[in-house]
Formats: C-alpha cells, sequence, structure tokens
C-alpha cells in the first residue's frame, strides 16, 4: 500500500540548508538548482517560522544558477561558475555557501569542487540535494563544511568554553530567544557560548569556535554528524542534552554541564537557587487564578524529538497539567524510538502520556480518539477535557475538533509573530506560562 505525507511539517534538504545559512550574519547561499526551489524553499521558514524574514540575503534575493533543460543535457558547472563571479562582484558577504538541489546532484555536477576553487575569496560548497533528506539534514550538510573549512583548528582550548549544536534556525522559530537564555544561564556559571545563530555571532567569532573545550548537542536529530565531524576534526568531545524548557530542565542541564567541566556544585547550586527564586516570585502571581478557575489541563504536545520532551516534562513536572498524549514526527529508526521514548519514564507526573510516534498530522484526530473511550451518548460521559494542545500551526484544527485550548510553539508557526521570544530556561518558562495561560483567559 503507497503512502504519502499529509501536511508536512519539514523541507527538503535544500530548505534545511538555506534556513541554517539565513541564520549566519553576512552568509550568502549560492544555489545550484533550478528556477524556483531558492525563493520557495526560503519563502517558507520566512513565512511558517513566524515571520522570521529573508535574513541578509534571502527570499528573492537568493543568487542562483536557475538551470534549465540545456544545462541539465550538456552539465551547469560552467553556469555555476558565472553566477558564483557575479555574486562575488555584486554581493558583499563573509562567507559564500554553494548549496545545490536535485536536479544537477542527478546530472552529476560537482559544485563542492568549484566551490573550493575560490575558497581564497571565502566561497564554500556543501551537497543539499532535496533527496539527501529533511531539513535537518540540510543542516548537517552546512554545518559539517563550515566545521572543515571555516573553523580554524586550534590545538589550545579555552577552558569551560562550549558550542551549541542542534538548534535549527527557522525550524526551532524561536531560536534566538532559546540561545540568547542558554548562553545567559550557562555565563552565570562561568561559561563562555559559542551559539553560530544567537545574537552578536559573525563569520569572524565562528571562525575560533575550534577553540571549545565542549560541544553541546540539543536534538538528537539535527547536529549529531557535525558533532562527530567536530570530535574528529577539532578534538571537542560533546554530550548530548535535552533543550531546557522551565526550572526542571534548565537545573537538569546546568549541573550536567557542570559535571562535564568541573564547575564547582556551590556555585551552581547558589545560581539555581536565585533563579528559582526569581522564578517563583512570579510564579505565584498567577496561583491564585489557576486554582479558582482551575487552570489545570489534559495536555496533548505535538512536536518534533527537539521540542516534544521537553515541553511534556515542563507542562507535567513544572505546570501540574496531566500530559495524556504526546507525538513525535521525527524520528524513525526502532532503536532511536525505543531509546527517546525511555525518557518519559523520569517524569513525575503520577500519570504518564501515550507516546506515539507519528509524522502524518492528518491521523492524530484519530489517535486522540483512540486515546479515550468514545461517547456513545451515554448519559454520563467522562470527556477529555478541559484539554489544551501545544504543537505546530497545524495542530490548530485538532485542537478546534476536540475543544481544545491551543498554543502552537513547533514549525510551522504563521499564526503568531516571534521576534526574540524564547521558551529556554527559567525565562522561557514563564514565558509559556504566560502563553498558556493567556489563551486560556482570552477564551474567557
Amino acid at each position: 500500500m503507497s503512502e504519502f505525507i499529509d501536511r508536512a511539517k519539514f523541507s527538503c534538504a535544500l530548505g534545511g540548508a538555506l534556513t541554517t545559512i539565513a541564520g549566519i550574519p553576512k552568509a550568502v547561499p549560492i544555489v545550484h538548482a533550478s528556477g524556483g526551489c531558492a525563493a520557495a524553499l526560503s519563502g517558507t521558514y520566512n513565512l511558517a517560522a513566524g515571520y522570521r524574514g529573508t535574513g541578509y540575503c534571502g527570499g528573492t534575493m537568493i543568487p542562483t544558477t536557475n538551470i534549465a533543460e540545456n544545462n541539465i543535457v550538456f552539465g551547469g558547472e560552467e553556469r555555476l561558475k558565472e553566477q558564483i563571479e557575479q555574486s562575488l562582484e555584486i554581493l558583499d558577504a563573509d562567507l559564500y555557501i554553494v548549496v545545490t538541489g536535485c536536479q544537477v546532484e542527478i546530472i552529476g555536477d560537482d559544485a563542492v569542487s568549484i566551490a573550493k576553487k575560490y575558497r581564497d575569496k571565502n566561497v564554500i560548497g556543501a551537497s543539499t540535494p532535496g533527496f539527501l533528506g529533511n531539513t535537518f539534514k540540510g543542516y548537517d550538510a552546512v554545518l559539517n563544511t563550515i566545521i572543515k573549512e571555516v573553523i580554524e583548528p586550534s590545538p589550545e582550548k579555552e577552558e569551560n568554553t562550549v558550542n551549541i549544536l542542534g538548534v535549527v534556525p527557522g525550524h526551532d522559530v524561536f531560536y534566538r530567544g532559546n540561545l540568547d537564555e542558554i548562553k545567559r544561564l550557562l555565563g552565570l556559571i562561568g561559561v563562555k557560548v559559542n551559539t553560530f545563530f544567537g545574537t552578536g555571532e559573525s563569520v569572524a567569532s565562528i571562525r575560533n569556535y575550534g577553540r571549545a573545550s565542549l560541544n553541546i548537542l540539543l536534538s538528537g536529530q539535527a547536529g549529531l554528524e557535525p558533532a562527530k565531524t567536530f570530535q574528529e576534526i577539532h578534538d571537542i568531545p560533546y554530550i548530548i542534552a535535552d533543550v531546557p524548557v522551565g526550572p526542571t530542565g534548565t537545573e537538569e542541564l546546568l549541573i550536567n554541564i557542570g559535571n562535564e567541566l568541573n564547575i564547582s556544585p556551590y556555585m551552581i547550586q547558589q545560581v539555581l537557587e536565585k533563579e528559582k527564586k526569581d522564578y517563583y516570585s512570579y510564579l505565584e502571581r498567577i496561583v491564585d487564578i489557576y486554582s479558582d478557575i482551575d487552570f489545570q489541563r489534559y495536555a496533548l504536545i505535538v512536536a518534533d524529538s527537539y521540542y516534544a520532551y521537553a515541553l511534556t516534562r515542563f507542562l507535567a513536572n513544572d505546570l501540574g497539567w496531566i500530559p495524556h498524549l504526546t507525538a513525535i514526527n521525527d524520528i524513525i529508526s526502532r532503536e532511536e524510538r525505543e531509546t527517546y521514548l525511555a525518557k518519559f519514564n523520569d517524569l513525575t507526573s503520577e500519570t504518564k502520556p501515550k507516546v506515539i510516534f507519528e509524522e502524518n498530522a492528518g491521523v492524530l484526530l484519530k489517535e486522540v480518539r483512540k486515546s479515550w473511550p468514545y461517547n456513545r451518548n451515554q448519559k454520563y460521559y467522562d470527556a477529555l477535557g478541559p484539554a489544551f494542545v501545544v504543537g505546530s500551526g497545524i495542530e490548530g484544527s485538532l485542537a478546534e475538533k476536540i475543544g481544545a485550548g491551543f498554543l502552537s510553539v513547533a514549525f510551522p508557526v504563521s499564526n503568531r509573530v516571534v521576534l526574540n521570544k524564547g521558551y529556554t530556561g527559567f525565562k522561557g518558562g514563564l514565558t509559556l506560562v504566560e502563553d498558556l495561560l493567556t489563551q486560556l483567559v482570552a477564551a474567557r
């Protein structure tokens, strides 16, 4: 039986490459592909990532070879050389990254080798055909190339300096705010943080990332290959951690990194005590309305693996909601599914959610109905409610059909404008509580 993806929540690898490049200040993509690929894929992340915008050189500004039938027949390498030279002449950038589409890879154009001929002019190349995989594969391909060709090897490592990997700009709609909060928190315990895409980063600063002493990978699906490349070329080890949303996740992250870097546990505890004091001083302001109007909800979380467990843990452990269903849309391997599923054993909530791995949004309503006894016109019926759906913009229709509240957090998000908002750390946890409860009071 044939299968198709219903309302996909990822682009192809080329789209992942473009959104990654757009997150690097003064980096320009040069797309070797047919006409329309660059604008369409860039537009996807410009509009569906909280109206992120085109960046330094995105959207219809992206230089592209726009190969046609004659290039497919006779090869498009000469056209690529021409486009690189024109881009160097017209566009001012600190880094030019050649990326490829399906057509030129199928006919055998060696775009990466051509890009190397212009290496002295800050041109690098990555193979990113759509058939390579989803968004995450494009992210990995671009970062691998940067690690190999842009980041300068350094035998000397800076103590307590880390690189953050696994945060895909645009696909994590809140990436700037998330990275800035992680950087702030780690800075409180004396750790310098390199983020690639956070506030204040540049190509010049990225060149020095080889001096870090540890890489922190915040995703099991994006960034693993770059982390291994970092270790192989620059001798920087890595650890895998969950994105820290709220006090439980943040405390775990700080303690783990402190252990890795031999930071004083006393210092970490001092920081945590102050951050918790500030966090709960704000949170206590909504205790009355939370309890008087009973804002506890059954929580349904629909996201990729980057957010799914982190959000579930926050809603269950920190906010006191009842985790009912968590759907993860990006893990295919059975072994990886079992590993990810084991995370949910650490929830302190009395109730554990049903966890499913499903990439097709259209079947989620069936899964929700299967997870709760169906109403057969009984006189008394225990409904799944009140409920709240936290997912992508696509899940808005699911929430409407089951009469639940709704907040879009995971890509795609086109019903919200996102500037510097983030959901990581203590500040991000407060922001998430604000957004969730605002939806509830707005519906009163």
